[in-house]
């Protein structure tokens, strides 16, 4: 936090804003934190709620003029949680957190290296249970009151999504009008499941596209996207570089 505060002030940044999320929400000692980061950095630390954290995600994901308008079920997968947001345009309809995470699953349900078939089985059933038991009481029925016309477009914002993106183009740097330019079909994402879940992590970090600092909880997260496109009947994912950065300025 001290480097990045550095470097903010010599490319003369004039806010800075350190938004903490999950993790921070649910540790036992948040104080401790956000007081080394304070007298490290000199910037004070906002704990957000995963509800404000949803509706940033949601506004910051709509700055995209093709995304402004249309209904959306937006997702952002971290490490702690996941925000479901579904809404259009300035009208959000839902916006929950859920201790839905990949790095709160890949502690819940450490693996082998490679990762053993039961192991994958253990993690896709608590997943999808936790869909039917938590997420879907909320979502559905946000679906029905509003009673789209139009089914809303899944869009999938964070580190998975556009890892996913970079590893199906190969691109070996991070690029916003490629990533954003994917279209992945549940085909798609089940082709890169089956192919991650089959790998050592030696070999997982040689994959283009895959940082290697994410070779581990991208196991997780694209399980993640994988059951919920199962669950919920979406063939398509979009993706979108946007979120809670976009907003956090904007705001």
């Amino acid at each position: 936090m001290a480097e990045f505060s550095k470097t903010a002030h010599e490319n003369k940044a004039t806010s800075i804003r350190v938004i903490a999320t999950s993790a921070v929400r649910d540790a036992v000692n948040p104080r401790d934190l956000t007081s080394a980061i304070e007298h490290a950095s000199g910037l004070k630390v906002e704990i957000i709620s995963g509800e404000c954290e949803a509706k940033l995600v949601f506004q910051g994901v709509t700055t995209d003029p093709a995304l402004a308008k249309i209904p959306l079920l937006l997702l952002d997968v971290g490490g702690g949680s996941t925000e479901f947001i579904l809404g259009r345009g300035e009208h959000k309809f839902l916006a929950h957190s859920f201790p839905l995470g990949t790095v709160r699953l890949m502690e819940k349900f450490p693996h082998s290296d490679p990762p053993t078939r039961s192991e994958f089985i253990a993690c896709h059933d608590w997943i999808k249970n936790f869909l039917r038991n938590e997420v879907c009481p909320k979502l559905e029925p946000a679906l029905r009151r509003e009673n789209h016309s139009k089914e809303p477009l899944l869009v999938g914002t964070g580190g998975t999504t556009s890892i996913l993106a970079r590893m199906e183009s190969k691109l070996d740097r991070y690029d916003r009008a490629r990533i954003e330019a994917t279209r992945l079909s549940l085909e798609q994402i089940k082709v890169h499941r089956r192919h991650l879940w089959s790998l050592p992590l030696a070999e997982r970090k040689e994959i283009i596209g895959l940082p290697k600092l994410h070779a581990d909880v991208i196991l997780t997260g694209v399980l993640i996207y994988e059951t919920v496109m199962e669950e919920f009947c979406f063939k398509q994912l979009r993706i979108s570089t946007r979120g809670l950065r976009f907003a956090a300025v904007m705001d």
